[in-house]
C-alpha cells in the first residue's frame, strides 16, 4: 500500500511542469501571508476577538495577500529550487515580509484594523518562520517521494575540515547518497557533531562500515601531504573499501593552486658535478655546416644530442627514430625553436635494421656524421626478449655502419654503456658486441672515422631510477631498491650529450686500427640507496625505517633482477690515455678479429632467422668476455 502511494506520488511530481511547480510555490507564498496575520490576531486576542475586529482586519488580509503575491513574483521566490532555498531565499522572504508589514501598517493607521504596532513585528517573524519551515517540509516530502524504492549508498567522509563539511552539505539533498558520518585524524574534532553527523576516530571506521553497510569512503583532505593521503588510501583499499579523493573547493574554483607536493627533480643536484660549458673547437669543426644523422633521436640521450647539436649550427639534422610518438615529439620541439632557423630538420621513421632505408636516407641527405644512439636499453626487457635485443643492437649497428662506410659518411660515433663491460645481462652483451662491430669496421674503413663513447647511467632518462623514484614518492611509496649496496655511475643527460659531441670531434681514427674508444669521466659510483634517501628528503619527507617507524616513505629491497650487477665497471683492461678534454679519456681494448667477427655475425643471424634464443645466447657467451661465465674468444687470444 505504502509503495503504491509512493509510486503514485512520484509519478505526480514527475508529471508537473516547471511552471506548475512554480505556481504551487506562489500559491503557498500568497496563502501563508494571511494565515500568518490570522495567527497574530489569535495570539494577541485569544478570547476578545470580535466580528468587528475581523471585518476591520479584512483589509489587512487583502493587503498582505496582494503585496506578498506581487513581491513573490518580482523577487522570483517561486523560482528558487527547494534544494537551493537557503540564505538567499530566506533574505528574499525577509524583504517580502518587511514590505508587507509596511503595507499592513498603512492600513492599520488609515482604517484601523485593531492591530497594535507589536502585531506588525510579530507578523514579520511568523511569516518568515512559516515560509522557511514550509519549504523545509516540502523539501523533506519531495526527497521522501524521490527516494521511495531507491537503494541509497551509505558513505563516510574522511576529513571533517572545510572541504569535508562542504561536501556533506552538498550531499544532504542527494537522493541516492547518504553520508553516515565523518572520520578525522585530528583529536580536536573527534567526538564532535558536524552538520548533525558524528566525527569518529580512524580506529572506529571498521565498526562504522559494518553498522551502516558502507562500501565507499570520500577522502576530503586536499591540504594533507600526498604521502599521508596515499597511506590512508592504501589502508582503506586493504579493507575492501572504494575510495574517492577530491580537491578542495578553493582549488576547484581556482583560488588555490593545485600542486604536486613533490617538486620537479633537478638530477644534477644529487651529483655535485659542474656542467660542461662552452663550445669546443674540434666539435665545431666536426658538425658546423654538416649533415648530421641521429639514430634514436626520440630517446632521452638522442633527443638531448639533437638539442645540443643546434649550438654547433649544422646544415641539417636527420632525426632517425623507430618510435612514432618519440619522433613526432622531438620533431615538433626542434621545429618550434627559433634557434633552428637555417637548420633543416628531417624526421625519418624507421629501424636501423632496415638496410635499404638507412642507405637511402644517407644518400638522399648526404649525411656527414652519424651519432648512433638507437638501442634497446632496458635490462629486464632485453633479458626477456634476447633475439629482439641482439638483432636491434648488434645487427642493426652492423647494418648502419656498413651503409655509413659505403655512402662515404665522415664520422660514425656509437653511444655505448658501462653495462658492456664484462656483462651479466643480454643488453650489456649486445652493446659489447656492437662495440666489436664498430671496432671491426674501423679496421676496414678508409674514409669513415669510427669511434665509440662509453659512459654509465644517465639521470632522468626513461630507464633511470630518478623518474621511477619520483613517481613512487609522489604516490606515497614505497620506493623499491634491488639491493642495499647496489652502486651505479651517474651523469646528467645534458653533460653526457655535451661530452659525446666533444668526443666525436676529437676522434681521428681513420685507418687500419680499431678506432677510438672514449670513456667519459663519471666520477665516483653512487650508492642507489643514498640517492633514494636524498630524493625523499628533497621532496620534504622522511624515510620510514625501524629506527623511525613514523617516517613518511618506506624503502623496500626487492632483490637483484635477472642479469643485474651489484656494481658496474667502465673498463675491461686497465690503463687510460688522456685527451684534450679532462672529462674524456681514451681506452685501449682489443676487439674480435675479422674472422671471429664474421663468424659471430653469421651465427647470430642464423639463430635470429629461426627465433632460437638459446642459440643466440650461446653466440654471445662465446665471444663476449664475462657473459654466462664462459671464456670468450677475447680471453683465448690472451
Amino acid at each position: 500500500m505504502a509503495n503504491g502511494i509512493s509510486s503514485l506520488s512520484l509519478r505526480f511530481v514527475g508529471a508537473l511542469s516547471r511552471v506548475q511547480k512554480q505556481a504551487i510555490l506562489f500559491l503557498v507564498d500568497v496563502t501563508l501571508a494571511p494565515i500568518s496575520l490570522l495567527l497574530v490576531y489569535l495570539f494577541l486576542f485569544p478570547t476578545t476577538i470580535t466580528l468587528g475586529m475581523l471585518k476591520a482586519g479584512l483589509a489587512g488580509f487583502l493587503t498582505v495577500s496582494v503585496i506578498t503575491g506581487f513581491l513573490s513574483i518580482l523577487l522570483g521566490i517561486p523560482k528558487i529550487k527547494l534544494k537551493a532555498y537557503e540564505t538567499l531565499g530566506a533574505l528574499k522572504t525577509l524583504v517580502m515580509a518587511t514590505i508587507a508589514a509596511f503595507g499592513l501598517e498603512i492600513v492599520r493607521e488609515g482604517l484601523g484594523t485593531g492591530l497594535p504596532l507589536s502585531g506588525i513585528f510579530l507578523f514579520v517573524l511568523i511569516f518568515v518562520l512559516m515560509m522557511i519551515s514550509t519549504r523545509f517540509l516540502m523539501l523533506r516530502m519531495l526527497l521522501a517521494v524521490l527516494r521511495a524504492g531507491k537503494i541509497r549508498k551509505n558513505v563516510v567522509i574522511y576529513g571533517a575540515g572545510s572541504t569535508g563539511t562542504q561536501l556533506a552539505s552538498a550531499l544532504r539533498a542527494h537522493d541516492s547518497i547518504r553520508v553516515v558520518g565523518f572520520v578525522d585524524d585530528s583529536a580536536k574534532v573527534q567526538g564532535m557533531t558536524v552538520l548533525g553527523l558524528m566525527v569518529y576516530e580512524p580506529s572506529h571506521l571498521e565498526r562504522l562500515v559494518r553498522k551502516y553497510d558502507v562500501d565507499r569512503v570520500l577522502l576530503a583532505m586536499p591540504s594533507a601531504p600526498v604521502v599521508r593521503q596515499s597511506a590512508i588510501v592504501r589502508d582503506l583499499v586493504s579493507k575492501g573499501l572504494d575510495v574517492h579523493s577530491l580537491p578542495s573547493f578553493a582549488q576547484l574554483v581556482g583560488t588555490e593552486i593545485l600542486v604536486d607536493s613533490l617538486e620537479p627533480v633537478a638530477p644534477g643536484s644529487f651529483l655535485g658535478r659542474a656542467p660542461v660549458s662552452g663550445l669546443q673547437p674540434d666539435a665545431q669543426t666536426a658538425y658546423r655546416e654538416k649533415s648530421v644523422m641521429v639514430t634514436g633521436a626520440g630517446g632521452s640521450v638522442g633527443s638531448e644530442l639533437c638539442r645540443q647539436l643546434i649550438r654547433y649550427r649544422p646544415k641539417r639534422i636527420v632525426l632517425f627514430e623507430i618510435s612514432e610518438i618519440g619522433l613526432y615529439t622531438i620533431d615538433r620541439e626542434l621545429s618550434a625553436r627559433p634557434d633552428t632557423s637555417g637548420i633543416e630538420i628531417i624526421p625519418v621513421l624507421g629501424s636501423v635494421t632496415e638496410s635499404r632505408l638507412v642507405r637511402a636516407v644517407m644518400s638522399e641527405h648526404r649525411v656527414d656524421v652519424i651519432l648512433h644512439s638507437a638501442a634497446y636499453k632496458h635490462v629486464p626487457l632485453v633479458e626477456s626478449n634476447p633475439i629482439s635485443g641482439l638483432v636491434n643492437n648488434v645487427l642493426g649497428t652492423r647494418t648502419l655502419a656498413e651503409a655509413a662506410m659505403e655512402e662515404g659518411v665522415k664520422r660514425f660515433i656509437l653511444i655505448s654503456t658501462d653495462k658492456a663491460v664484462r656483462p651479466t645481462n643480454v643488453m650489456g652483451a649486445s652493446k659489447r658486441m656492437a662495440e666489436f662491430v664498430v671496432q671491426d669496421m674501423a679496421r676496414r674503413a678508409e674514409m669513415t672515422d669510427f669511434s665509440i663513447v662509453r659512459f654509465g647511467n644517465v639521470l632522468g632518462s626513461s630507464g633511470s631510477v630518478v623518474p621511477l623514484f619520483k613517481d613512487q614518492i609522489a604516490k606515497g611509496g614505497p620506493v623499491t631498491l634491488t639491493h642495499e649496496d647496489v652502486t651505479r655511475y651517474f651523469m646528467t643527460i645534458s653533460e653526457a650529450a655535451s661530452l659525446v659531441l666533444i668526443a666525436g670531434g676529437l676522434s681521428t681514427s681513420r685507418g687500419p686500427h680499431e678506432g677510438d674508444l672514449f670513456v667519459l669521466d663519471m666520477g665516483k659510483p653512487i650508492r642507489i640507496r643514498d640517492l633514494a634517501e636524498r630524493m625523499i628528503f628533497a621532496a620534504g619527507y622522511t624515510v620510514k625505517s625501524a629506527e623511525m617507524p613514523k617516517g613518511d616513505i618506506e624503502i623496500v629491497v626487492t632483490g637483484l633482477r635477472p642479469g643485474e650487477k651489484l656494481h658496474e665497471e667502465l673498463l675491461i683492461a686497465p690503463g687510460m690515455l688522456t685527451t684534450p678534454h679532462d672529462k674524456i679519456l681514451r681506452a685501449q681494448e682489443r676487439g674480435l678479429t675479422a674472422v671471429e667477427m664474421a663468424s659471430a655475425l653469421q651465427e647470430l643471424r642464423a639463430a635470429a632467422a629461426v627465433g632460437d634464443a638459446v642459440a643466440a645466447r650461446a653466440v654471445v657467451e662465446t665471444y663476449v668476455e664475462g657473459f654466462g661465465g664462459v671464456s670468450s674468444a677475447v680471453v683465448r687470444r690472451g
